[in-house]
């Protein structure tokens, strides 16, 4: 099967899978029939009804651990400023090839399909196997990811490649989130008389300060630094001439992978008091893969060759299905990189360099020919 990967990463700009509302099926369906005529075994998993992520297998000769690459296919909604090209057209001009999700992550996940496809099309067994999971429902909460995890449909793994955006160069670590809801409960009274009340909102305000103020005892991590904390939403009271007998607020962690949350989440208890409700909204770890790691070695060492120089691995601030997937696969080893660019997620006029795009399907195929052949 001769796939060329722009034309492949064109063709998944086409599905308009946007999510919200979750509209990934006809792109995972394309994928999985790509897939399964290339002889890849291939199975999908619906975490919700027409929600479907695909685990696909290329076997190999010994039982040494597969190598994994994974990338999502939903996309965030447009916004409301208009763009300058069709968002689901796949146009590619000057050098870059335009629509939504074309840096996250169709690029990234067309790159490492068509090299797997391209490095498996032979008769010649892989020595070691290739496992490629992709996944619905990444931009609001990693859904389809840890459907798969909790349900024990991964398998094993030696190293694991999330194609997410990162100029394709190496990230080793990145952040997990907690995201709490805190509300305060107070006695209304007309606005006239407040000291007849108890205002919920003063409450919420005082518990705002001492979060903010508040360093967290964990020692920072040398390529994340340390726990940050986002106030995101405010709300409380009904009407202006009321003392409000009730509000909250909701805060966004963003976690170093020391970080136990659950101590989190406790101390933020401790910071507002036994008078604040608190309720998990999500939580995601983060990752940290040691750059010594002699698993991530053959990853780097192939960079080096075509890079002439060793790349320096960093880490990121948000978080990826990484978060699911690295405890999934037993903590395995995890290399964070592919062919988009961090700076346009989500952007309006979203675009992937094209020659990005095709040295990450170099970069895939040597190295699958290096761990798997």
């Amino acid at each position: 099967m001769n796939l060329c990967t722009v034309d492949l990463a064109k063709r998944l700009i086409q599905f308009p899978s946007l999510n919200p509302p979750g509209e990934e099926k006809a792109c995972s369906d394309f994928l999985a029939s790509t897939l399964k005529n290339a002889g890849l075994e291939v199975e999908t998993y619906e975490f919700a009804p027409g929600r479907p992520s695909i685990v696909a297998r290329k076997r190999g000769a010994t039982d040494a651990k597969p190598l994994t690459f994974t990338g999502h296919i939903d996309v965030v909604p447009l916004g409301e400023k208009s763009w300058t090209a069709d968002p689901f057209a796949g146009e590619i001009r000057d050098g870059k090839l335009y629509g939504r999700g074309a840096s996250d992550m169709k690029a990234g996940v067309a790159a490492f399909v068509a090299a797997t496809i391209a490095q498996t099309e032979n008769d010649a067994p892989l020595k070691r196997g290739i496992t490629l999971v992709i996944t619905a429902g990444e931009e609001t909460g990693c859904e389809g990811a840890f459907h798969l995890a909790r349900n024990g449909l991964l398998g094993p793994s030696e190293l694991l490649i999330v194609a997410e955006p990162s100029s394709n160069l190496p990230i080793i670590a990145h952040k997990g989130s907690v995201r709490l809801r805190i509300t305060a409960k107070g006695k209304t009274a007309h606005s006239s008389m407040p000291e007849l009340g108890d205002n919920a909102i003063y409450k919420i305000a005082e518990w705002i300060r001492r979060i903010e103020m508040h360093k967290f005892a964990v020692p920072a991590h040398p390529l994340l630094g340390g726990t940050t904390a986002s106030v995101t939403t405010i709300y409380g009271g009904q009407n202006i001439n009321s003392v409000p007998d009730s509000a909250g607020f909701t805060v966004d962690f963003r976690t170093i992978p020391s970080h136990e949350h659950r101590q989190l989440i406790a101390d933020v208890q401790g910071l507002c008091g036994n008078g604040a409700t608190i309720e998990v909204v999500t939580d995601f770890k983060g990752f940290a893969t040691e750059p010594d790691d002699r698993n991530i070695q053959p990853l780097m060492d192939l960079l080096e060759a075509r890079l002439g120089r060793r790349p320096t691995p960093t880490g990121a601030p948000y978080f990826t299905d990484a978060s699911a997937l690295v405890p999934g696969f037993d903590n395995v080893a995890t290399v964070v990189i592919g062919p988009g660019e961090a700076a346009q997620c989500h952007q309006t006029d979203e675009f992937c360099y094209v020659n990005q795009i095709e040295d990450a399907f170099n970069i895939y195929g040597s190295l699958i020919r290096t761990m798997c052949k």
